[in-house]
C-alpha cells in the first residue's frame, strides 16, 4: 500500500507564486525537485478551491529528482499581494517538510532567494528533529526537519531523498478551539497534544519578548501528527488576498481522508473523481476552515 492510500497522509502543500517562473526554478535548482505535472488550472478545480479567478493560471506539481515517499510540492501562478507579510496572519503559516541534511542545505540556500529564517538547531524540549525555517520569494514559509527519532506520541517520517514531503502543516489561528473543533472532529481527525513554549518565530515576527509563550495543538491520526495549530497574536490579521484567488505565500494543503461522506464541514463544491499523479482518479473535494484556510481533501475509498 502506498503512503497516499492510507488516511491521515499529506499529500501536497500548494504555493501562490506571483512570480511563477522565478519561484519554479528556485525550487527545481535548490530543492532538486522536477515537475511531474503541468499546465493552467481548469475552471472546475479552480471553484473547487474558491478560487475562480485561478483559472488559467500556470501550475506545476513538483517531486524530488530522485527518491522520495510520494508526496508533492505544487506552485500556482497569481497576482501579487503587496500587503501580505509572512508569519503575520491566519491561515496556513508554513509547511513542515522532512529533509535529508539540513545543516548541508542551510548552507546552500544562504544566499539564495530562500530567506533563512532561523538557523539549524533543537528546539528545547522536542528533541526529535532539527529544524531550520526559510520564507520562500512568494512569501511561503517552509519549516525544513533533519528527523532523528520518533516521538513519544507521534511517528515521523524519515526522508528518502535531499527535500522529501510534507508531513504537519502549521496553522496559525485566532481561536485556537474553533480551529481544533474543525480540524480535529470535523474533518474525522483527532485532537492531540498541546504545549505551551516560547516560539521564536513567532515572538521575531510580532516583535514580542523572547519567553514569551505561544499555546499550540496538534491534530492527528492516531501517530501520524497532521495541523500544529498555533494560537496567534492579537495583533495578527486576516490575510490579504485578492478578489477570486487563493491566499497569498501558504495557499492550499492537500490530505487524504478514509472517505468524504462522514466529513461534516461543508464542501465549497461537491466532491468530484480527478486524474492525475496527486490525485490518481480519486474524488476529491476542498473545504474552508475557520481563519481562511483551504483544505482539499482526497478520498483513499
Amino acid at each position: 500500500m502506498e503512503p497516499s492510500d492510507t488516511p491521515g497522509t499529506w499529500l501536497c502543500g500548494t504555493v501562490l507564486a506571483p512570480d511563477f517562473a522565478a519561484a519554479l526554478a528556485d525550487y527545481r535548482e535548490h530543492f532538486a525537485l522536477r515537475v511531474v505535472e503541468g499546465g493552467l488550472v481548469p475552471p472546475d478545480l479552480a471553484r473547487s478551491w474558491g478560487a475562480p479567478a485561478q483559472v488559467g493560471c500556470r501550475y506545476a506539481l513538483l517531486a524530488p529528482a530522485e527518491g522520495g515517499s510520494g508526496g508533492f510540492l505544487r506552485l500556482v501562478g497569481g497576482s501579487p499581494v503587496p500587503d501580505y507579510r509572512p508569519l503575520r496572519s491566519y491561515g496556513w503559516a508554513a509547511f513542515e517538510l522532512t529533509v535529508r541534511d539540513g545543516p548541508s542545505l542551510h548552507r546552500r540556500l544562504e544566499g539564495t532567494a530562500f530567506r533563512i529564517l532561523g538557523p539549524p538547531k533543537p528546539v528545547p524540549g522536542f528533541d526529535a528533529f532539527i529544524p531550520f525555517q526559510v520564507a520562500g520569494r512568494s512569501g511561503e514559509v517552509l519549516y525544513l526537519n533533519t528527523v532523528l527519532a520518533d516521538t513519544p506520541s507521534y511517528d515521523l517520517p524519515r526522508a528518502q531523498a535531499e527535500v522529501d514531503r510534507m508531513f504537519i502543516a502549521v496553522l496559525a489561528a485566532e481561536d485556537l478551539e474553533r480551529a481544533l473543533e474543525f480540524h480535529g472532529p470535523l474533518l474525522g481527525f483527532e485532537k492531540g497534544q498541546r504545549y505551551r513554549f516560547a516560539y521564536s518565530m513567532i515572538n521575531q515576527s510580532f516583535g514580542l519578548p523572547e519567553d514569551h509563550e505561544t499555546d499550540v495543538a496538534m491534530t492527528s491520526l492516531g501517530r501520524r501528527p497532521l495541523v500544529e495549530v498555533d494560537r496567534y497574536p492579537e495583533a495578527a490579521e486576516y490575510r490579504p488576498r485578492n478578489p477570486g484567488e487563493l491566499p497569498p505565500g501558504n495557499a492550499l494543503v492537500t490530505l487524504t481522508v478514509a472517505t468524504l461522506d462522514r466529513v461534516r464541514a461543508p464542501f465549497i463544491e461537491p466532491p468530484v473523481a480527478r486524474d492525475g499523479p496527486l490525485y490518481r482518479g480519486r474524488r476529491v473535494a476542498c473545504v474552508r476552515g475557520p481563519d481562511d484556510e483551504r483544505v482539499e481533501l482526497v478520498e483513499c475509498a
